[in-house]
């Protein structure tokens, strides 16, 4: 028990009958009420507020399995220029859902790369600056900075594999750049040697991960990094769509959606092949014609989330959740679980990027 919590437990001890149990049989009881509930929880006192925003709450929740998800988005807010963070709350169909901002941050860089690793939002700066730092979002979302990066880099991309962020951006000056790899490890929150990548690339645009292999995209060619073998390879079946940095992965399938064709793809990495998800058609017109434009896929909780805009009513953000099914034959199905079509913020934002946040 750490004192903090100790000393709170001594304060309360005289009003409540629950903080005469031992803190482990508390911890356990709190372990298995949803996440949703902690913000009343922490109002029945100060030891119960200490407890639920402690570490040793979210260890117990992973050892017993009550892990949740939690969908958390940022926007690029066009008049300030730069992003913030919010998180997505569903409540059933209609306007209840909403986005909520997470007051007290500092402002995310316009040009910043950012992923999730448990419950920590890793946010990495992408203007030649060497700053980085992570959101506990267990914790309050309090921010703890890292150490510097051992290169400054720009334009970047990132993604995880294994608890470690591999970097891809350029190291240099605008006479001499080279592109470059950084990786950290969130175990030991330390920087690792990196390594340059060969200067066949014009520009990083998006990278996603598949099957423990780093997929990336520039304007015409789509690029595979193996970080076990250290080896590149390209993937001409996946380069013939232009799927850029508005897809997500879900199961090992990268799903965009493709504005030519008006339909939603997927790509099967098994048998490296571009398909339609199936299902959707009713769906997406209904959404066409009330004038949400598809801007974004996310991955949340095994299903997949479709982010759209309503211009004509003031920059309306839309949400849809999709959950798929893969049948015989690899074709892919998708149905709609949730849907909120009246307007999660309104303004002139932009989405830049959803996390899935396990708490």
């Amino acid at each position: 028990m750490s004192s903090n919590i100790r000393a709170e437990k001594k304060q309360s001890s005289s009003s409540s009958p629950v903080t005469s149990l031992p803190e482990e049989v508390v911890v356990d009881i709190l372990a298995r009420v949803p996440r949703r509930d902690y913000p009343r929880v922490s109002l029945v006192s100060k030891y119960f507020r200490s407890l639920v925003s402690s570490s040793e709450i979210y260890a117990r929740r992973s050892s017993l399995g009550c892990t949740e998800h939690f969908l958390y988005v940022f926007l690029f807010d066009w008049d300030d220029r730069v992003n913030r963070l919010y998180t997505f709350r569903w409540k059933g169909n209609g306007n209840s859902s909403r986005l909520v901002l997470i007051p007290g941050l500092p402002d995310m860089p316009r040009d910043g790369s950012f992923v999730a690793v448990g419950s920590r939002i890793y946010v990495l700066s992408g203007r030649m600056t060497s700053s980085a730092f992570f959101i506990d979002c267990a914790s309050s979302h309090t921010v703890q900075h890292l150490p510097r990066m051992p290169f400054p880099m720009s334009d970047i991309v990132a993604d995880v594999i294994g608890g470690r962020i591999y970097v891809f951006g350029y190291h240099g000056t605008d006479q001499k750049y080279s592109h470059a790899m950084l990786v950290f490890n969130t175990e030991t929150q330390m920087w690792e040697d990196g390594m340059t990548k060969p200067g066949d690339v014009y520009a990083y645009r998006s990278l996603v991960v598949m099957a423990g292999k780093m997929y990336m995209t520039e304007f015409q060619n789509s690029y595979v990094y193996d970080p076990k073998e250290s080896k590149w390879e390209t993937d001409e079946k996946l380069s013939s769509k232009f799927w850029d940095h508005k897809a997500c992965v879900v199961d090992d399938v990268l799903y965009f959606y493709d504005w030519s064709d008006k339909e939603l793809r997927g790509y099967d990495l098994e048998h490296k092949c571009w398909g339609v998800v199936n299902g959707l058609d009713d769906f997406l017109a209904e959404m066409r014609r009330v004038g949400c434009y598809l801007t974004r896929t996310g991955s949340y909780a095994g299903k997949l989330v479709l982010f759209s805009h309503r211009y004509e009513i003031n920059g309306e953000i839309c949400c849809a959740e999709i959950l798929l099914e893969r049948r015989n034959g690899g074709q892919i199905w998708g149905k709609v679980d949730q849907w909120c079509d009246h307007g999660l913020i309104a303004g002139d934002f932009s989405i830049t990027k959803s996390l899935d946040v396990v708490l």
